[in-house]
């Protein structure tokens, strides 16, 4: 397991850090390890040095099971990252559509405002036309 280096820079949704024991959970489909870490108190939202949270992470790989654990314990469903994206965008270019259902379950928006590329805009460059209908319904 990766140790994380604390910093001195405060991040709105948490602590600027190489990749957390949550994010190697999330991303790697870890469900047991990841619930575990959380019941212990694991910050969901820590935040790595590209702004990447766990939840993002977890959408990238389109692990269903742990997206769910971390929506259920407070992950901030709109987190953005360095370039701006969403957990639903990457849902949207992974294709995942379980992914994308729990998120919009949780309150995701579909067009954040001031946005380069919109979940909607990923899911359509990716082809996954299933989530474009989700997003659209």
């Amino acid at each position: 397991m990766p140790r994380t280096r604390p910093s001195l820079f405060a991040h709105g949704l948490g602590f600027w850090t190489d990749r957390s024991a949550v994010h190697e959970a999330a991303a790697q489909g870890r469900a047991v390890q990841l619930q575990k870490l959380i019941e212990n108190g694991a910050s969901v939202n820590v935040v790595a040095v590209d702004s990447i949270t766990p939840l993002h992470e977890a959408c990238i790989q389109g692990q269903t099971q742990c997206v769910k654990l971390l929506l259920d314990a407070g992950a901030h469903v709109d987190a953005r990252n360095i370039d701006g994206s969403t957990p639903l965008c990457d849902a949207c270019a992974a294709g995942s559509l379980e992914c994308v259902k729990l998120l919009l379950d949780h309150g995701a928006m579909v067009n954040p405002p001031l946005f380069t590329f919109s979940p909607l805009h990923e899911a359509c460059m990716g082809g996954n036309s299933k989530c474009v209908q989700l997003m659209i319904d």
